[in-house]
C-alpha cells in the first residue's frame, strides 16, 4: 500500500497537478505536455467520445484538443448511424479541421445483418479504420467476411460481469481466435478489473488480438464498480501501462469516463495527467 502511495505521490508530481488549469486556460499544461514527451510507450492516447455524451460534436472536439489529444473515437451521439453519407463526411472533415484524427467509432452493437451492413458502411464513409463493436454470436462470420471487404477492423468491446454476449475477454477471445486478425477486442479495463482480473494480466495474455484500449478507473473490483477518477480507483495503473509497454501496443489507448456526465472535464484531466504521468515515468 506504502508502494502505491509513493508512486501515485511521484506520479502526481510529474504530471497530474497542473491538468485543470490547463483546461480551464488556453490548453493543456506545459508540465504535462513535457512530461508525455519523455514517454516510451508505443501507443497514442486518444478519447471514446461516450466521455461527452452530452456535448455537441463541437464541444467534444474542443475539449479534446485543449486536451492536447490527438485520436477520437465517435459514439453515436455525435454522429448518428442514420447519418447519410455527406453528413458522416462532413462530420470527419470537421474532425480533422481540429487536427484530431478520427480512427474510430462506437461502441455500434450489431445484432441483425442490416446492421452489421450499416456499420461497416458508415465507417467507410467516415474513414474510420476500426469499429469497436459488439456483434451478435451468430453474426461473426459475417463480421469475418465484411472485414476482409472492406480492411476495416472491428474491436469487440467487454462490458462486464453483467453482460450476457462479451463479459471479459475471454469470451471475445474464445469465439475470435480462428476469425481474421483485424477482428480483435477493445478491452475496457474498467469492466475487466469487475470481473475480477487484472487487466494488466489480460492484455498479456490476448496480445495477439489487442486492438484498442478503453481506459479508465473503478472502485471496487466487483460488478458494483463505478468509474472513478484514474488513479484514485482499485486498477494497478502502473502495471497496466508497464504491460502495453512490454508486448510493443502500438494502438490507441482512449478515455472512456463515464462519471460526471454533465460536468466531466476535471476529472477526465486529472486522468489524463495522471496517465502522461505514469508513461513518463517508466
Amino acid at each position: 500500500m506504502k508502494d502505491r502511495l509513493i508512486t501515485r505521490r511521484t506520479i502526481i508530481t510529474t504530471a497530474a497537478a497542473g491538468s485543470v488549469i490547463g483546461m480551464t486556460g488556453t490548453g493543456f499544461g506545459a508540465a504535462e505536455k513535457k512530461a508525455a514527451k519523455k514517454s516510451k510507450s508505443e501507443f497514442t492516447l486518444g478519447i471514446a467520445s461516450y466521455t461527452f455524451r452530452n456535448f455537441s460534436l463541437a464541444e467534444t472536439l474542443e475539449y479534446t484538443k485543449k486536451l492536447d489529444i490527438k485520436n477520437i473515437s465517435l459514439k453515436a451521439a455525435h454522429l448518428p448511424l442514420e447519418s447519410s453519407a455527406e453528413q458522416i463526411r462532413a462530420a470527419a472533415d470537421q474532425v480533422k479541421e481540429m487536427g484530431i484524427n478520427l480512427y474510430g467509432c462506437g461502441v455500434i452493437y450489431m445484432k441483425s445483418e442490416e446492421q452489421v451492413q450499416q456499420a461497416f458502411e458508415y465507417a467507410k464513409a467516415g474513414g474510420i479504420k476500426i469499429i469497436v463493436g459488439v456483434p451478435a454470436h451468430e453474426l461473426l462470420d459475417m463480421v469475418d467476411a465484411k472485414v476482409k471487404e472492406y480492411d476495416v477492423m472491428v474491436a469487440i468491446h467487454n462490458h462486464g460481469p453483467s453482460d450476457k454476449v462479451y463479459p471479459d475477454p475471454q469470451s471475445i477471445y474464445d469465439r475470435i481466435k480462428g476469425l481474421d486478425k483485424r477482428i480483435g477486442m477493445c478491452m475496457d479495463i474498467g469492466h475487466t478489473q469487475r470481473c475480477g482480473l487484472d487487466p494488466a494480466d489480460e492484455a498479456a495474455k490476448y496480445s495477439d488480438r489487442l486492438l484498442d484500449v478503453h481506459i479508465k478507473d473503478v472502485n471496487k473490483a466487483t460488478d458494483k464498480g463505478a468509474t472513478v477518477e484514474i488513479g484514485r480507483g482499485v486498477i494497478d495503473i502502473p502495471k497496466f501501462i508497464k504491460t502495453l509497454n512490454q508486448i510493443k501496443y502500438k494502438g490507441i489507448v482512449s478515455f472512456e469516463y463515464e462519471k460526471d456526465g454533465d460536468a466531466p472535464i476535471a476529472g477526465l484531466a486529472e486522468s489524463v495527467g495522471y496517465i502522461r504521468g505514469v508513461m513518463a515515468t517508466l
